[in-house]
């Protein structure tokens, strides 16, 4: 199968039909399948996507709501094209885009094709800018230079989508994932419409959540296969600030006979000791973790592009 098109969708009983006719639409002459995953919608949503739905749909139901993240994970791994295209399901994305993305990656000879909603239709106060606030956030602290990390409309070669591990609340930073798989990635311009039914599930909230799960992808990105790197060092620097805290502390005592005890200064320095002491033991627990976590399943810490064999006939250069 050439493409699998990997939609969530969340009480979008309103939209979920108009949304499989525009797939239906677009898709026609490309040997595709639709995988729709209702993530524990509480209204008509699964009832009208399967009056809808052809032989080439298939329809995931939740028994509750687990989150965008894992209903997206479970559709990637039910998808069986060599194309994986992940979109949400409020008609905000345009299903007519997808040809266009599908035949940019081929021609680039990318791994991944991002939309960016070059206009989009939102709110200036409550989503546009906190959105540029986080993409600019997110460009400069990982590194990983797209315009439009909030649009859910990308294609990904199947080998990069299926080895994503998205958990929790990941999905804002699948273009990071991706990377972190030596992905490469290019974008394109996307058309984006405005919300015509339905409420969004969007909220000021999620800067919170997007601010957390930032702190945790910069660790991915630079100390995942060394956390000793990131809490040893944070150990021996703390722990050298308190030691010559005290040994200041403990001269201070001999040359002048003062009282030094129950100063804060004494005590911020046995503090950086004890919080040095904890830096390095849990470096060291990470380190352990992380060695269990490849070996036991035989994973490595490395993908192969390519693995090239010499015909044995072969003439010599």
């Amino acid at each position: 199968m050439k493409l699998s098109v990997v939609v969530t969708v969340y009480n979008e009983e309103d939209n979920v039909i108009p949304l499989c006719h525009k797939e239906y639409e677009a898709l026609e002459g490309i040997d595709y399948e639709l995988i729709l995953v209702d993530d524990g919608s509480t209204d008509k949503t699964v009832e009208n996507a399967k009056s809808v739905a052809n032989e080439r749909t298939k329809i995931l139901i939740f028994n509750k709501n687990y989150g965008q993240s894992t209903a997206m994970s479970a559709g990637i791994a039910e998808a069986k094209g060599e194309y994986i295209v992940t979109m949400d399901g409020d008609l905000q994305n345009d299903p007519a885009d997808i040809p266009t993305m599908m035949a940019k990656l081929e021609e680039s000879g990318m791994d991944v094709v991002a939309g960016v909603r070059a206009n989009r239709k939102d709110g200036f106060v409550l989503r546009k800018f906190p959105s540029k606030i986080a993409n600019w956030i997110i460009r400069n602290t990982t590194d990983v230079r797209l315009t439009d990390y909030g649009c859910s409309l990308r294609i990904y070669k199947s080998d990069i989508a299926k080895n994503l591990g998205l958990y929790g609340e990941l999905h804002r930073f699948i273009p990071v994932l991706a990377k972190l798989q030596g992905a490469r990635m290019t974008e394109v311009d996307v058309n984006h419409h405005a919300r015509i039914h339905g409420e969004s599930k969007y909220g000021i909230n999620r800067t919170f959540k997007v601010m957390a799960d930032l702190i945790l992808m910069i660790f991915f990105q630079k100390y995942l296969r060394r956390p000793m790197h990131l809490f040893g060092g944070l150990g021996i620097i703390t722990f050298g600030i308190g030691f010559l805290i005290d040994l200041y502390l403990v001269i201070y005592k001999f040359a002048t006979g003062a009282d030094i005890w129950g100063r804060p200064l004494l005590l911020l320095g046995s503090i950086l000791i004890l919080a040095g002491i904890q830096f390095v033991t849990v470096g060291i627990i990470a380190e352990i973790m992380m060695r269990t976590y490849y070996e036991s399943q035989n994973k490595t810490v490395y993908r192969l592009k390519e693995t090239y064999i010499g015909q044995a006939n072969q003439e010599m250069a």
